[in-house]
Order: structure tokens, then sequence, then C-alpha cells
């Protein structure tokens, strides 16, 4: 029988801790995440081809998501704030990498070394401190502590563009990742005096070595393929050796965390419906990050803007994932998770589709963009509390790192190949004039002729980020139950 270990006294969370979590969230979303605006900065200034400015941007969340769920199981079982803590260390250490990049042939490894250690820091961050939420606060002072998470972490995730943009036109690039090492260096000491939670569990421990590395080859060769599949050829000898490594380490993984009594990837968390739900759906609404990466290029590359003037075209998102995350946390409370859920995803499709029109002359476009972006914000917000309190609802005490970090490997997962496979669609087709000739008899092109191929492509690449979000509502009609009562 498992039991959970939370302190040798009752303790209860408090806002120092709260917000000391929030701030290694922050480091991620609001900061690391700022990639997605400034990458043409950043590939310029350092002197790196496009598709491999495209892997630094990706290999963040890759690396989160495929080292999350390992680092949650540890979690529950060395405890939970030191793997919290080691996080902290990681974001200070990847951050400092990225900031100190310098120009030339090293600028590729040293940046790429960067990234994989803030991906790695949220490996450590994610599930460890939802777990801290879970073990700390309960009831309606968990849905608000969750709410508070999300708002660092959905919230982020809205500012960094903007962020991004602006510290990147004025400051350069680099000063935001100065700033992040700050904000985990004051995280780190708002945590100062918390005591350690973790799952005690008998029997002997045995890492599940051989899963991790299954899973890590797997995705590392889908990731390589997704982002280097135009370069490299598809049907190219390495191109066919990446989709053959992907699909034989795919199945190996499988069967390995079938047959493991200790695997770090439990399948049977998955027999509840409503924590399966709210994981696949997760995954697919994350991925909904490539909007970002594509609508941001697209005005940059062909439209002449700037990050700072791309980023604030992002600023209703901003304000309205922070305004309306609580509103999610009443709408759960009220409806359950389902209503909420769905709801938030429509108006996320709504939002993706408001943000597609590439035809439209730049003013009109940047109009649309701006109210698309707002609604994108509501959405997400919308969608955030209800999911995450689902999944956290229904997790056995002993396995909530475990089980949260398969939740947040979701969400890191889905933004990965999300922001991959829509900057690998749009890279692709934004660099031949031939591509996508069919649009030309179903959409007019108004205004400039000479970047047709980087707006058709971003159409394109939108369109993918739309379908995303009509599978995410689909799993979710098919698996989350009706009504107020969450399945335990």
């Amino acid at each position: 029988m498992n039991t959970v270990v939370q302190s040798k006294a009752p303790y209860k969370g408090n806002d120092r801790l709260l917000f000391g979590i929030i701030m290694g969230v922050i480091a991620f979303w609001l900061f690391a995440q700022t990639t997605l605006n400034i990458a043409p900065d950043m590939s310029r200034d350092l002197g790196m081809d496009a598709s491999t400015m495209n892997v630094a941007v990706a290999i963040t969340s890759l690396f989160s998501g495929i080292f999350i769920v390992v680092m949650g199981g540890l979690a529950d079982r060395v405890g939970r704030l030191k793997i919290t803590r080691f996080g902290f260390y990681l974001s200070i250490g990847g951050a400092l990498l990225v900031a100190i990049t310098p120009y030339g042939k090293l600028a590729a490894p040293v940046m790429l070394l960067g990234r994989a250690l803030q991906g790695l820091s949220a490996a450590c961050i994610m599930p460890a401190s939802l777990a801290l939420v879970k073990a700390f606060w309960d009831g309606p002072e968990r849905q608000r502590a969750i709410s508070m998470w999300s708002i660092g972490s959905w919230g982020g995730s809205g500012l960094c563009s903007l962020v991004g943009g602006l510290m990147s036109q004025h400051f350069g690039w680099r000063s935001i990742f100065w700033m992040a090492i700050a904000v985990s260096v004051a995280g780190l000491w708002m945590m100062r005096g918390a005591p350690e939670s973790k799952a005690e569990i008998k029997g002997e421990y045995k890492f599940d070595l051989s899963g991790v590395l299954a899973f890590m080859v797997a995705m590392v060769a889908l990731q390589v393929l997704v982002t280097q599949g135009n370069k490299l050829g598809w049907s190219s000898p390495v191109g066919l050796g990446l989709m053959v490594a992907t699909v034989a380490f795919g199945w190996l993984f499988f069967r390995i965390e079938d047959k493991t009594p200790n695997a770090f990837f439990d399948f049977s968390l998955f027999k509840n419906t409503t924590y399966t739900g709210a994981t696949i759906s997760n995954f697919l609404i994350n991925g909904t990050a490539g909007t970002l990466i594509v609508s941001l290029q697209l005005v940059q590359l062909g439209g002449n803007m700037n990050a700072q003037q791309a980023g604030f075209l992002t600023l209703g998102y901003a304000i309205a994932i922070i305004a309306f995350i609580r509103v999610g946390e009443k709408l759960l409370q009220r409806f359950g998770p389902r209503k909420p859920m769905i709801w938030g995803c429509l108006i996320t499709a709504l939002a993706i589709l408001m943000v597609s029109p590439a035809n439209l002359l730049l003013s009109d476009y940047k109009i649309l963009a701006s109210a698309g972006y707002t609604l994108f914000g509501v959405g997400l917000a919308f969608y955030a509390t209800p999911s995450t309190d689902a999944a956290l609802s229904n997790l056995p005490a002993a396995q909530t790192g475990s089980g949260s970090g398969i939740y947040k490997m979701a969400s890191s997962l889905g933004a990965a190949f999300g922001v991959a496979i829509s900057a690998a669609i749009f890279t692709a087709l934004s660099g031949s004039s031939a591509s996508a000739n069919w649009l030309d008899g179903v959409i007019t092109f108004v205004g400039r002729q000479d970047n047709l191929a980087v707006r058709k492509a971003a159409i394109i690449a939108l369109g993918f980020n739309v379908l995303m979000v009509v599978m995410a509502i689909i799993s979710i009609m098919l698996t989350v139950p009706k009504g107020t009562k969450v399945e335990s």
C-alpha cells in the first residue's frame, strides 16, 4: 500500500511559496519561450540559418517533454521541493549559456545546449511544482493555487512575444535571458523554509533506464525528421532512417513500459477517462503554439515588421489570458471541466481563423490579428484551470508527481511538435514561389505580390493549428464526462 508523507506536521501552502514556484514557471514560459518571436533577431545576430534556429526554438519543449515524466516520478521519491530547486539551477545555467552565445561556428552548439538545459529545467519544475500544489493546498484553495500557477504558465506564454519584442528592440535579445536568471534566483529565495514533500514507496525502486532511452531516441528522431525533413529530403537515406528509428524505438518503448514493473510512464493512469481527456486535449491545445511562430514570422518576413511591432499584436492575448484565467476556475466550479474545456477550444479555433487571413492588406490584417490574439487568450484561459484540475483530481496520491509529469509532458511535447510542424510547413512552403498555387483560385491576395509564397505558407500552416483544436474538441467529447462531478 502506498502512503504519502508530506511533512512531520501538517503544512498548509502560503503565498510566498506559491509565488516562488510561479517564478520558476515564469522563467520558462515568459522568458525561455520568447524565442517564438525573437528567433529572426537571434538568427541574424548569431549567423544561424533558419532551420537551425527552428530547432533551437523547439528543442526546449522537446527536452521538457522527454524528461518531464522521469523528473515527476523522481520528485515523488527523492522530494518534490528538491527537484523543483534543481530545476531552478538548470534554468539559471541554460539561460546563462543562451545569454553568452557567441557569433559564428560555436553559436549553434552553445545555443542548443543552453536551450536543452532550459527544457530540462522545465521538466523538473512543472510536474514537481504541480505536485507541491496538490500536496500543500486543498479544495477551493487548491483551485486558486492552480489558477495562479496557470497565470504564470499560460499568462507567461501570452506575454512572452510582447516582452521578448520590447526587450529585444530596446535592450537586445540577450537581456531577456539575464532577466530569466534574476527571476530564478528570486524564486529560489522565496521558496526557502518550505518542508519537503514526497511519496513513501514501499519496495525497491529501479530506474527505468531502458524505457527512458527508447522514448528519448524516438522523440529526438521524430523531432529531427519534422524540423529537418525538408532540408534532408524525406525520401533520402537519412530521412528514411529517421522514420525507421521513430517507429522502431516507439514500438520498443511501448513494449518495455508494458513489461517493466517500475516503468517511468504509467499507462494505467489512462484507465481514468477524465485524466485521459485532459491529457490528450492538453497536448493538442498546446500544439497551437505554432500559431505564434507562424503569424509572428509572417508579419516580420512578409510585412517587414520588427519583433517589437509584431509582439504588440499579441498584447490582447496577454491581457485576456491573465484576466480570464480565474473565470475558467469559476466555470469549472459551476459546470465541471467538460463544458469550459470545450468552450475554450471553440474560442481558440475562432481565434486562429481570425489570425489566418494573410491575403489581406497588412493594415487590415493587424486589426484582425489583434482581435484574434485577444480571443486566443480568452479561449486558453477558459481551458487551462478546468483541464489542469481535472487531471490532478484524478491522480492517486502516491503518483501525483509522475501523473503531473505525464500531463505536463503533453503540454511540452504538444508545444514542441506544434511549433516544429507549423514552422516546418511555413519554412518549406515560403521558400518556393510555386508552392500552394492552388490557393490562387480560391483566395484573392491583395496588396504586394512579391511576398505571396510567405502569405500562402502562413495560411496553410495556421490551418494545421485549427485542425489540432478540432481534434482536441473530439477527444474531450469522447472522454470527459458531463456534469460537475469528476471521476475518482
